[in-house]
């Protein structure tokens, strides 16, 4: 195993975690990533396409935040992201899950999982690149997120 032993895994998710907002483009759609981070290292990715009809309204300075969990009255949770606009006035958008395709979404829950188990990024990176869909969609959108990881390999790698 590559993580040191040092390192401590987090299985319970904490509240609110900072987050990393990466922005890519495959054919002509632009998609958005949500990077939420632990220590400084990604601990969870939300992503898909960004779709102002459906409320990811993000002006482009927008480069971090912060990922809240929610706890909803029937026991379920959701993902809110939070920035901070220039004036210094928080803005939510709510229920990331609710944004994306459901089969992102899935994914990127499968995703997150290993994440949270300090799995180095290169081999979490090597993983995604070797699924095969047979959605087109869904084979760009892989491509996106191996690349929004990418950013948190150790140089050299």
């Amino acid at each position: 195993m590559e993580y040191e032993k040092s390192e401590e895994i987090i299985v319970e998710r904490p509240t609110v975690l900072e987050c990393d907002v990466v922005r890519f483009q495959n054919n002509k759609e632009k998609w958005v990533a949500f990077v939420g981070l632990l220590d400084g290292r990604p601990y969870e990715i939300f992503t898909g396409i960004q779709d102002d009809d459906e409320g990811i309204v993000l002006p482009k300075t927008v480069v971090s935040g912060k990922i809240i969990r929610q706890t909803n009255e029937d026991g379920t949770h959701r993902y809110d992201f939070q920035f901070e606009n220039r004036r210094g006035y928080k803005t939510t958008v709510e229920g990331l899950s609710e944004k994306f395709n459901p089969d992102c979404w899935n994914y990127a829950k499968l995703i997150s999982g290993v994440l949270r188990y300090r799995m180095p990024i290169r081999l979490v990176v090597k993983l995604i690149e070797s699924l095969t869909f047979r959605e087109e969609m869904l084979n760009m959108w892989k491509n996106g997120v191996a690349r929004a990881l990418k950013k948190y390999m150790p140089e050299g790698e």
